[in-house]
């Protein structure tokens, strides 16, 4: 590991991306759902979705959208699932081993909130304007890393809170130093904001703070979204389409899937566009 704090982050993404390839369906058994607008049907925590193969895989993954599971084509376990399955329980899956399920399916939200934890503090260290926390940020990456190997039995009883407020508040910071250097009038902080179907078609977001906003449904067509901070911002059904998000901070793969967008929405490098956005160039109005 290397000790300068400008260097590259110790994490790589990579391994905080979803693999269901490798993962024992955890989170289409492990979590709850609730007949909504994302899921077409109740089903309880440690019950096994009906859509759930023999293989792990889900039976209509193809058609998730059409039958009424958008829910599921949000969701992002940050690589957790994967980790459990083949690191902390090492390739033992519930279904043969089913002494083990309960103490997975608890293990599985707790992993999922640290590998969340992980993946903002790894882009974190990738902010220029944030080097004088690197050191912080690189301390508190090691020791959410050190969490996630921790026994399953620990696992499972972890509280997670009192860790996720440090390293949110360091976040923060880090966050504040990155827009400080956005050069925008009416900086004023959005966070936690009411935005809920707001007309910001072709809005000068650059270094807004958004964190937690509620952005459900709002138009965003056209809208300069770089170096503004979305952390944990709900897009659901936002219209991003022509939006700028180049750079944008703690932006997440999840945010995306839950809103729309079109061929010319700009996004981070390290993000990729969702495949029921439209391939068309839309007009902004």
């Amino acid at each position: 590991m290397s000790d300068d704090p400008t260097g590259p982050p110790v994490s790589e993404r990579t391994a905080l991306r979803a693999d269901c390839a490798s993962c024992f369906g955890l989170c289409c058994v492990a979590l709850t759902l609730t007949a909504s607008a994302d899921f077409a049907i109740n089903k309880d925590a440690g019950t096994p979705c009906p859509n759930l193969a023999e293989d792990f895989r889900c039976g209509i993954h193809t058609r998730l959208r059409r039958e009424g599971f958008s829910g599921c084509t949000v969701y992002d376990c940050f690589g957790a699932g994967q980790k459990v399955s083949q690191e902390t329980y090492a390739g033992q899956d519930w279904r043969t081993s089913p002494d083990i399920a309960r103490q997975m399916f608890r293990v599985f939200p707790v992993m999922r909130q640290l590998h969340e934890l992980l993946w903002y503090l790894t882009e974190a260290l990738t902010l220029p304007a944030a080097v004088s926390l690197h050191a912080e940020l690189r301390a508190s990456l090691d020791a959410t890393e050190r969490l996630t190997r921790l026994p399953a039995e620990d696992l499972a009883e972890l509280d997670v809170s009192e860790h996720r407020d440090r390293v949110a508040a360091l976040l923060l910071r880090a966050g504040e130093l990155e827009r400080a250097g956005v050069a925008r009038r009416g900086k004023r902080s959005r966070r936690g904001a009411d935005l809920i179907g707001a007309r910001l078609t072709g809005a000068d977001l650059r270094g807004a703070e958004l964190r937690g906003a509620y952005l459900i449904a709002a138009d965003l067509r056209g809208a300069d979204l770089r170096r503004a901070e979305l952390i944990g911002a709900d897009f659901r059904d936002a219209d991003l389409s022509d939006a700028d998000l180049t750079g944008a901070l703690f932006l997440t793969q999840a945010q995306l899937n839950a809103a729309k967008g079109n061929a010319a929405t700009k996004l981070p490098d390290s993000l990729t566009r969702p495949s029921h956005w439209s391939a068309d160039r839309l007009p902004t109005a």
